[in-house]
């Protein structure tokens, strides 16, 4: 139909040939991306990382008072290097400008919550392409715990995929923070979540990586009972992290980004397969 309409008599010889060029560019566009896509994916599955990570046409920039938080108040990013640093910061000035932050209960929204929530999330997928987590587009946060009216009980954090929000507790948020290494984390185990459930949506090659090395990790688990009994009996994961596959891939990573040297000496396949699902080779992960 589209070729009938260029062989139309009232139509220009000049206009036919550029319009049919177009045309045919745009199938040839199509073709490659689908072979590109294909090979990508096997390439991730062999050698579990996609082509490319970080790659920017314009990079975008933190204004001074974002950055200074950033310095003083994330210690993930400053263990990266200048080049990294740079890349940071340009995904995280991508996400603020992405999300919409809600305060309740009278809280007022800070330069410093917006930082340090939307870092969490960055550093999270700093080894993804894909990193703005497009199940959420509003993060909600109360000052303290707080009723959820979903399950009728109270919460310091919850993901609602129906809302396209993530709902944080500040208080309990920083409290991640004050310890580094108890590996309990709000802001790393809500936005798991996220990542988790935006992977099953998805089929870029990130959420590939992640959603393959997480089925392999489980089927590591439940092929070796020995290891599986060693974790259990070792207590080194908290028991929530044994309720579901989503707490538990949550609990796993909080304490990879936490513990990661101690994780790797404890469980050194698990930590592997952690690494792997998150891509991650940076700050001496």
């Amino acid at each position: 139909m589209i070729i009938a309409l260029f062989q139309d008599q009232e139509i220009s010889p000049t206009f036919r040939i550029l319009g049919l060029a177009v045309f045919f560019a745009g199938m040839a566009g199509v073709v490659f991306s689908r072979f590109y896509m294909f090979f990508e994916q096997q390439y991730a599955i062999k050698y579990k990382r996609p082509f490319f990570v970080h790659l920017y046409m314009f990079k975008r920039q933190l204004k001074a008072k974002e950055r200074y938080i950033l310095q003083r108040k994330f210690s993930f990013y400053n263990r990266l290097n200048r080049k990294q640093k740079i890349q940071f910061e340009h995904r995280l000035a991508t996400f603020l400008k992405d999300k919409q932050f809600l305060g309740r209960e009278n809280l007022q929204v800070t330069t410093e919550m917006e930082v340090l929530i939307s870092a969490t999330a960055i550093m999270l997928t700093f080894g993804f392409r894909n990193y703005k987590i497009e199940l959420i587009d509003k993060i909600i946060i109360y000052p303290g715990k707080y009723y959820s009216t979903s399950n009728e009980t109270h919460h310091k954090g919850e993901l609602n995929p129906k809302l396209k929000a993530l709902v944080l507790s500040w208080e309990d948020f920083l409290e991640g923070y004050d310890i580094e290494d108890d590996n309990i984390n709000l802001g790393i185990h809500e936005f798991t979540h996220a990542i988790h459930i935006n992977s099953l949506k998805n089929n870029d090659v990130s959420s590939l990586i992640f959603k393959r090395a997480f089925s392999e990790l489980t089927d590591l688990l439940s092929a070796e009972a020995l290891l599986r009994q060693k974790l259990i009996a070792s207590k080194y994961f908290r028991p929530y992290a044994f309720t579901n596959h989503f707490e538990f891939i949550a609990v796993i990573i909080e304490t990879f980004i936490e513990s990661p040297d101690d994780f790797k000496q404890q469980f050194p396949r698990i930590y592997n397969k952690t690494r792997e699902m998150l891509n991650f080779n940076y700050a001496q992960y």
